[in-house]
């Protein structure tokens, strides 16, 4: 929000993007996208019936399996676009209230109300006067937030993932021709990515890898679960 406004360069008058050093897609986003593609596709392959398929019944399941997720994953990437937006009117909404306000304490107070929690405390009344100057010198900010192409790769890189993600698991159903020996590589070729987005999770939150990839295989299994249950 407000740290992002002061690590851009803006040129607005150019029409130029601004520049942040902020990634397209944070790690956590990329660990729950392919999350939520792994638990969409084996709403299909754990309630498909080994007993009664057939080639054809594997490649229905398969086109389904896509299918959803490719639906998915166009819906995610426009919830992802609409969350850039949103975070974007919030930033401008705190650049027009500083820049709005003569009385240079409360502009400071609309400053640190815009800071994460642990920067609070850590910001004095000098550095957020200096905040107040450097916002109030700022260009002209446009009238309404709008998307950066930064903004469409992301979207890109989340329908991606949500897709890609169906492909280790219904592969095995296509590669071999034993179903039952299939969906036991399929279930296990699951497991060992549930794994891993858990591990990669433990390691960006702080918390430890291989405790928290067996949690999310633990996690994963129950949402897979449900979503069954609940007719997902």
């Amino acid at each position: 929000m407000l740290t992002s406004e002061l690590q851009q360069s803006p040129t607005p008058a150019a029409g130029h993007e601004k520049r942040t050093s902020k990634r397209v897609l944070e790690p956590i986003e990329r660990i729950s996208e392919v999350l939520f593609g792994l638990i969409m596709v084996l709403t299909f392959t754990c309630t498909f019936s080994v007993a009664e398929s057939g080639r054809e019944e594997i490649r229905n399941m398969f086109l389904a399996a896509l299918g959803c997720n490719l639906a998915w994953g166009v819906i995610d990437a426009v919830m992802y676009l609409m969350g850039c937006l949103a975070e974007r009117a919030r930033s401008l909404a705190v650049l027009r209230g500083v820049r709005g306000v003569a009385d240079a304490q409360k502009a400071q107070r609309v400053i640190a109300d815009a800071l994460p929690p642990p920067f609070k405390s850590a910001v004095g009344p000098q550095e957020l006067e200096a905040i107040h100057r450097r916002l109030s010198s700022l260009p002209e900010p446009p009238s309404s937030p709008r998307l950066t192409g930064r903004d469409y790769i992301g979207a890109t890189g989340v329908f991606l993932l949500v897709v890609i993600s169906t492909l280790p698991v219904v592969l095995p159903f296509l590669l071999i021709h034993n179903t039952m020996r299939a969906q036991r590589v399929s279930n296990a070729v699951a497991i060992v990515l549930m794994f891993l987005t858990g591990y990669a999770f433990g390691r960006c939150s702080g918390y430890h890898p291989r405790t928290m990839g067996f949690i999310m295989v633990a996690v994963g299994g129950v949402l897979v679960g449900l979503t069954i249950v609940l007719g997902g």
